[in-house]
């Protein structure tokens, strides 16, 4: 039966030379991929896709970290990412990190031991000094992210602009006493500055103060909105309007509000972020900031197959911004 290393003496080319005709590797040489290819035709020989796999050589697999799976948000963006994968004859790994460091590296190793050609981060927990090691193994594209320094490709919305204008939303429809509720810290670094920012810009446009009693750090899930909306019931001056980090935090906070017999948006108006499909079920409708998940999937997979093939085209500062809407529904 066959082998590579038949393929190599009749050929007359290395092995790796081989390994990379055989993987669609690009930057050979035409004569040279003819040459292998017809050497292989002809005495039958068929590549060991099991076998190259254990040893890191089968090619075009590209992994993608997530956070948490179970948000539909990133259900949705990986969908996307998946698709565009498989029409360009990629397969797709997902890897969820929980936000935890250390499974965040330990995927980023498989990278360096060519387990994966590539590697699309929807969300990163490390800092960029411990992640841009791993760039000499191989691409890494960031998507749904901030980075102070564009060292990869990022796809991403704005998020200032869309934060201030679903704050400014607030503001224009009569509420005062806004509340913001955020995934990370409320500080000046980090991967939610930005937001921050909005927030903060949106206020003092409007000449109103922040209360510290009205900020609500690293919420994400359901559950967690549902413990916002106690803390606010709670209070004896609540803030008469809230923007959510997350849709997922948003529908928390309206469910249990008609649970306790809080008015929406009487007593507290909601915006979400994301434009999950739950927001057109919730009772009210909610209002959110809409990214457009399937184009910043697509986008993502594009770039990092684009690099892997030699296609790559540079833009400013590698940062690739898609538009957001605002979404006006019952909550606001």
């Amino acid at each position: 039966m066959p082998n590579i290393n038949d393929v190599v003496r009749l050929s007359g080319v290395s092995k790796s030379t081989v390994s990379r005709v055989i993987n669609n590797y690009p930057h050979i040489a035409p004569e040279k991929r003819e040459r292998v290819i017809k050497v292989m035709k002809e005495i039958g020989y068929t590549p060991n896709v099991s076998a190259q796999k254990l040893r890191g050589l089968a090619g075009k697999i590209i992994g993608v970290i997530v956070p948490r799976i179970v948000n539909p948000f990133f259900s949705y963006l990986v969908e996307s990412i998946e698709k565009e994968g498989y029409r360009r004859g990629y397969q797709t790994v997902i890897f969820q990190s929980n936000e935890d460091s250390k499974r965040e590296v330990d995927f980023l190793n498989l990278l360096k031991r060519k387990q994966v050609d590539g590697v699309i981060m929807t969300a990163y927990e490390n800092d960029w000094d411990t992640i841009k090691k791993y760039l000499k193994f191989g691409p890494i594209v960031l998507c749904n992210e901030y980075l102070p320094e564009p060292f990869v490709p990022i796809v991403k919305v704005d998020q200032f602009t869309a934060s201030y204008e679903g704050v400014k939303h607030l503001v224009q429809q009569g509420y005062r006493k806004i509340a913001y509720c955020t995934g990370g810290l409320f500080n000046d670094s980090g991967k939610y500055k930005d937001r921050n920012h909005g927030y903060e810009k949106a206020l003092a446009e409007a000449d109103i103060e922040i209360n510290p009693s009205w900020l609500f750090i690293k919420r994400h899930t359901i559950e967690d909105g549902r413990k916002v909306l106690h803390q606010i019931y709670n209070m004896q001056d609540r803030p008469d309007a809230i923007f959510t980090g997350s849709d997922e935090v948003a529908a928390g906070i309206i469910m249990e509000a008609r649970k306790v017999g809080l008015r929406i948006p009487e007593e507290l108006a909601v915006i979400g972020f994301d434009d999950q499909p739950l927001a057109e079920m919730l009772m009210p409708e909610l209002t959110t900031i809409k990214q457009p998940v399937s184009d910043i999937g697509y986008q993502a997979m594009d770039l990092i197959i684009n690099r892997l093939e030699g296609n790559e085209v540079e833009v400013e500062d590698k940062i690739y911004t898609l538009p957001f809407k605002l979404v006006i529904r019952k909550s606001t």
